[in-house]
């Protein structure tokens, strides 16, 4: 996964509702390969712009981008990457705080329009990822 999805994916995991009010700027940096990226929290909407940094962001972040897919692939916590230094910041860090708690699991299988999802079927044995076939349409 390239570090712009991964960014992307955290955007769309992150719950809007619990981080409105909030406006950030972080710059990412992964030194072994060059990448920047400036990251924007703002209006409830998390973006990422590659190949710029803020002059002044809340927070700057450093680590090697094979670091950063163990943190990608959930084996290691950034912050312990931060404790054991193979990370490094510079500003508030409280700010990853705020963006954890602001991340969620959604239902792979929730309703794409309003009342299109039938409260009373359940598949027995259907797994996440399984398309459900046959059924007959909602009305």
């Amino acid at each position: 996964m390239s570090t712009e999805l991964f960014l992307n994916f955290l955007a769309i995991k992150m719950d809007g509702r619990k981080v409105a009010g909030h406006q950030y700027k972080i710059n990412l940096s992964t030194a072994d390969n060059g990448e920047k990226f400036l990251i924007e929290l703002s209006n409830s909407t998390l973006t990422n712009v590659e190949g710029y940094l803020h002059n002044d962001p809340d927070l700057s972040m450093t680590i090697n981008r094979t670091d950063l897919e163990t943190v990608i692939a959930g084996d290691k916590d950034l912050e312990a990457q931060f404790a054991d230094g193979t990370a490094t910041f510079e500003g508030d860090i409280g700010i990853l705080v705020v963006l954890a708690a602001a991340m969620v699991d959604f239902d792979p299988l929730f309703g794409v329009l309003p009342c299109t999802r039938d409260p009373q079927h359940t598949e027995p044995h259907s797994e996440a990822i399984q398309a459900v076939t046959g059924l007959p349409p909602i009305e």
